[in-house]
């Protein structure tokens, strides 16, 4: 059975009538009042078990794009239906790259709202089976289970494999979304504690009351509302892995405690008279610059060291964009499922739409944006039209060729081909590779005409084919695109005009 509607809006009036509507359609609702409580309610029951979230978007505080972009990073993936008064097309873009599923405008129609939440509802189940369809049904996880095959996550799976021969703390960096706890899990399943504990921690996600109780544990009777004893999760890790997610997240006096944990390998649990010896292997992750925290003081340099033996840093999708075709692939795999859903293919041009946008959500945004086409198709294969927020924020850019993928075939044999162009041959005529750091008065040229000269002969040398040209500049396709404007180059036209001899 789904869970509850959390509603979220702080106009009185309407969160009656929602709460009136979302009743008649047969829901259980939750109701708070502003950015900061659904915040707080999505942290315990039953806000936690909230199946969809309808959110306004202008309210005081906190408004509705903060506690999208809030949630995204504290992992809370339910579908939000986002709702304004202002339903101008900046306001459905912002709202849509923080990560809403849907909009609405007011005063919505009934109709509207229950169709807005049916769909929402028939992505959150067809997302629940697909979280567990991806867990590994026997043994651990492996390097071999990570999907990639870009130069960059390459690196990180040599690194990893080096990190998982040893048992020395390791530090994952990456931006939210980008796999950190799959490649924590990879170690943890390719090193000697494969078949012990492996035990998960958002730091991020805890309220800072409670964060020490829920790492080192506490006695019965320790503080109002300790009934019970809790081990902690030091102690549940015990002889395996404790993997802290957001490490940067933690208050000043948990890091105190943390740094001894590390040191000495003993816990202190809340109320205890005598500390707890333990045996876990460390691995932290975050998606903060621990470094840059160091130095304004809001992470303690003894404990950064501590926890930094090994880093990994993961890239972000942008930076592997030769991993989304492959990706896709993978999610529309898991998707199609028995009991899931029926899609058999992608289109070329949808594949390429996918390609040219930069992803800030990462690998997590990319699998919840297919399996959200998937779900809502009408066919048996995804086009543009399945993409609409997508679509609407790469509007504009050129889409180069990709054939169709088609599914019915083992996921390792999936082979998505990219027409990649020929370079144009290298001529001393037209002096390819020699760029002028100085000027005709011997000065040395700004980095801006530089840059120019730069996007202007790989343009050419690639034949105008942008994707190839993003990549082999080492930017995304919207961000060259974005700078072809600046500079007064027409996008669609794909080229520079040469001069006539």
């Amino acid at each position: 059975m789904a869970g509850p509607i959390l509603i979220v809006d702080d106009d009185p009036v309407q969160r009656r009538l929602l709460e009136a509507a979302v009743t008649r359609f047969g829901h259980d609702t939750v109701v708070v009042d502003g950015g900061e409580a659904a915040l707080a309610a999505l942290e315990r029951s039953p806000g936690r078990d909230a199946s969809v979230v309808i959110l306004d978007l202008m309210m005081p505080g906190m408004n509705g794009n903060q506690v999208l972009l809030a949630m995204r990073e504290r992992g809370f993936d339910m579908p939000v239906i986002v709702q304004t008064a202002q339903g101008g097309i900046d306001t459905v873009v912002t709202a849509m790259r923080a990560g809403a599923f849907d909009f609405v405008v007011k005063p919505a129609s009934p109709d509207r709202l229950q169709a807005a939440i049916a769909s929402a509802l028939k992505v959150e189940a067809v997302g629940e089976q697909s979280r567990r369809a991806r867990r590994p049904s026997g043994g651990a996880m492996t390097f071999k289970d990570l999907v990639t095959r870009s130069e960059t996550m390459e690196r990180v799976i040599r690194l990893g494999r080096k990190a998982a021969a040893s048992n020395i703390p390791i530090l994952i960096e990456g931006e939210s979304g980008v796999g950190k706890e799959m490649v924590a899990r990879a170690i943890q399943g390719s090193g000697d504690r494969r078949t012990k504990p492996f035990v998960t921690v958002n730091c991020g996600a805890i309220p800072d009351n409670l964060v020490e109780s829920i790492l080192f544990g506490h006695e019965k009777g320790a503080f109002t509302g300790a009934t019970e004893k809790h081990t902690g999760k030091f102690v549940e890790a015990h002889s395996g892995t404790l993997f802290l997610d957001e490490i940067g997240d933690l208050p000043p006096d948990v890091q105190v405690k943390l740094l001894r944990a590390v040191q000495e390998g003993e816990v202190d649990p809340v109320g205890a008279r005598s500390t707890v010896k333990v045996d876990i292997r460390l691995i932290s992750a975050t998606h903060r610059n621990l470094l840059q925290q160091v130095k304004d003081g809001k992470f303690r340099e003894d404990l950064f060291y501590r926890l930094n033996v090994f880093p990994i840093f993961v890239p972000p999708l942008r930076d592997r964009r030769d991993d989304i075709p492959l990706l896709v692939g993978h999610f529309m795999t898991r998707v199609g499922a028995p009991g899931v859903g029926r899609i058999g293919a992608i289109s070329g041009e949808a594949l390429s739409l996918l390609q040219a946008y930069d992803w800030p959500g990462n690998v997590r945004q990319l699998e919840n944006a297919v399996l959200r086409a998937s779900v809502l198709c009408d066919g048996d294969v995804l086009t543009v039209e399945d993409f609409p927020q997508i679509r609407a924020q790469v509007e504009g850019i050129e889409l180069d060729f990709v054939p169709p993928v088609r599914l019915g075939i083992p996921e390792e044999a999936i082979e998505i081909r990219n027409v990649v162009p020929r370079a144009a041959p290298i001529t001393a005529e037209r002096q390819f590779g020699i760029l002028r750091a100085l000027d005709d008065r011997g000065n040395v040229r700004t980095l801006a005409d530089v840059e120019l000269e730069m996007i202007k002969l790989a343009i050419e040398h690639y034949n105008g084919q942008m994707s190839e040209v993003a990549r082999r500049l080492g930017i995304g396709r919207s961000t060259l695109y974005r700078k072809l404007r600046e500079y007064g180059i027409d996008p669609e036209r794909g080229r520079v005009d040469r001069p006539s001899s």
